[in-house]
């Protein structure tokens, strides 16, 4: 049986039900809110919130939507169709200590006219405040071999992807330190419908187990004012990249998409201060925050 848009759908609900169950339990006292959702044009979706301990502000998203293409959307997307449908699951963690990174999963599923054309996407990325190459390197050796499994090349793709990616020109500065990052794949990339789909929902299902060991190994260092105030930064410098530059966020507002879940993925607090001068230990993680490092 070939593999369907319903079952696709029916797996990312799977996966988002994981995902949560493992976050509650890694925070330890939050649990999350979900808020389901309808959209007018079609489909639909489940929101879900966490405020906790460790997780100061968390989201995981599930959607279902679809509709018409319109004129906007064919010229954004480079695309052309009549119907569209679109599946995903999109999450953002912003952690309460500074010294836990911020970390964003996603996983999607995009078809036109009934599934003429199809293609995947997703990826996973890492933001610490202050970066640690220890732990950057632990997390990209867990992502290579997910990758290994799918392709000998996929890692180097996709790892090169995600650094050009996740990267703010206006600050000339990555993200973070990176991860995988992978769109419109699909039957000419030699793989097949389902062994894409093994790939994307592999992705999605590591996510908990990264996330937990980065956890484990921060959540108990000592932190202060000047290190929160970092924090803010940071997080400002992530809100910008999600709303000048992240082609998900942009998607959801041109596709009249639900704009509090669309938003999730932005800190509780942030802060932007004009000329801010970071002291020595920021300049410092500061200098890892470029493209094309090779941290295996």
């Amino acid at each position: 049986m070939s593999l369907t848009a319903e079952k696709i759908i029916q797996e990312f609900k799977l996966i988002q039900d994981e995902i949560c169950r493992d976050l509650e339990s890694l925070d330890g006292q939050g649990k999350f809110i979900e808020d389901l959702w309808d959209r007018s044009e079609g489909g639909g979706g489940r929101t879900r919130i966490l405020e906790g301990h460790i997780i100061e502000k968390g989201g995981v998203n599930f959607s279902h939507v679809y509709g018409n293409v319109s004129d906007e959307m064919a010229a954004a997307m480079n695309m052309v169709g009549e119907r569209w449908l679109a599946s995903g699951v999109s999450i953002v963690l912003h952690p309460s200590s500074p010294r836990v990174p911020i970390i964003h999963m996603n996983i999607r599923y995009f078809e036109l006219d009934g599934g003429r054309e199809w293609w995947f996407g997703g990826g996973i990325d890492l933001t610490p405040h202050y970066v640690d190459p220890g732990l950057a390197k632990d997390f990209h050796i867990k992502l290579k071999e997910v990758c290994d499994n799918f392709s000998s090349t996929a890692y180097a793709e996709y790892k090169k992807w995600a650094d050009d990616y996740f990267y703010l020109p206006h600050r000339k500065e990555s993200r973070g330190v990176g991860g995988i990052f992978f769109d419109r794949l699909n039957g000419d990339s030699g793989h097949s419908k389902e062994e894409i789909f093994d790939f994307v929902t592999a992705v999605g299902r590591i996510f908990a187990q990264l996330y937990q060991y980065q956890v484990d190994q921060t959540k108990e260092l000592a932190f202060g004012d000047g290190e929160k105030e970092w924090q803010m930064i940071r997080r400002g410098r992530y809100v910008e990249f999600n709303l000048v530059w992240d082609r998900g966020t942009k998607f959801g507002l041109i596709s009249d998409g639900r704009t509090e879940s669309i938003l999730m993925s932005l800190p509780k607090n942030a802060s932007w201060q004009y000329q801010y001068q970071p002291g020595p230990k920021e300049t410092e993680s500061q200098k890892w925050l470029q493209k094309g490092i090779e941290w295996i």
